[in-house]
């Protein structure tokens, strides 16, 4: 059975009856963060695949959800989730974030995320590999430009994180990402992130990539370890 809208996030608009099946399963995997906030639709080639309607179905149920601002589109980059549901978790993540130093941050990092590589190295599928170098294709991309950078890092991280095939790390580090938005990253990113630290953050994520792609757990770990103890000097250089 489908699940309707909620009325007061997305009404009803005058459109065929597989359109609003298509608007409201699109709504459904965006409300339960099979799309999190900030991701990447698939294609629409691959939506209509999967739900089996035709491009112009799920491009007229995009249309929709853009218009309601459940999603956003950027031309030759796709369409992305801006929709956030309210839930009892984020609505203590203010206060959480206001407790959480920098330090405090990349410490749960340094925890966290070696063992996020390792068991994505592992895990993740060849699709989900391609997804990772796609979005790696875009952080490459970006020149100078620290708010496209940062998303595009948050994605890439993100996908690293579902591979894990582990839904409670992928919710921890989810947490860390919001976290780091709410308090102190917008502050240290202006600061930081130079079109010159852009371009060797860009030789890392590659080198990173790399390491995952080929199923080298021990360089993806040993890397990622030593980017962290990269971003710790540059923490303790600032403050």
């Amino acid at each position: 059975m489908t699940t309707r809208l909620d009325a007061d996030t997305l009404s009803m608009h005058s459109v065929g009856g597989t359109v609003q099946v298509v608007i409201d399963t699109l709504f459904q995997k965006i409300k339960s963060r099979e799309y999190p906030v900030d991701t990447r639709l698939p294609s629409e080639r691959s939506l209509a695949a999967e739900l089996g309607v035709s491009r112009n179905t799920v491009r007229e149920a995009l249309d929709v959800l853009e218009t309601k601002k459940i999603i956003r589109r950027r031309a030759g980059s796709g369409s992305f989730v801006t929709y956030r549901a309210k839930t009892a978790t984020e609505t203590g993540t203010s206060t959480v974030a206001e407790r959480t130093s920098p330090l405090d941050h990349l410490v749960v990092r340094s925890i966290i995320e070696p063992e996020m590589v390792r068991l994505a190295t592992i895990n993740m599928s060849p699709r989900e590999i391609e997804e990772l170098d796609d979005i790696l294709t875009r952080i490459e991309q970006v020149r100078n430009d620290a708010d496209e950078f940062t998303q595009c890092e948050e994605d890439f991280y993100r996908k690293i994180a579902r591979g894990t095939r582990n839904p409670l790390l992928d919710s921890c580090y989810e947490l860390t990402i919001q976290v780091c938005r709410q308090s102190f990253r917008s502050a240290l990113m202006r600061r930081h992130l130079t079109p010159d630290r852009i371009q060797d953050y860009q030789s890392r994520y590659n080198t990173l990539f790399n390491a995952i792609a080929s199923r080298d757990v021990e360089a993806a770990v040993e890397f990622i370890k030593l980017h962290l103890i990269e971003e710790q000097k540059l923490l303790l250089h600032d403050t």
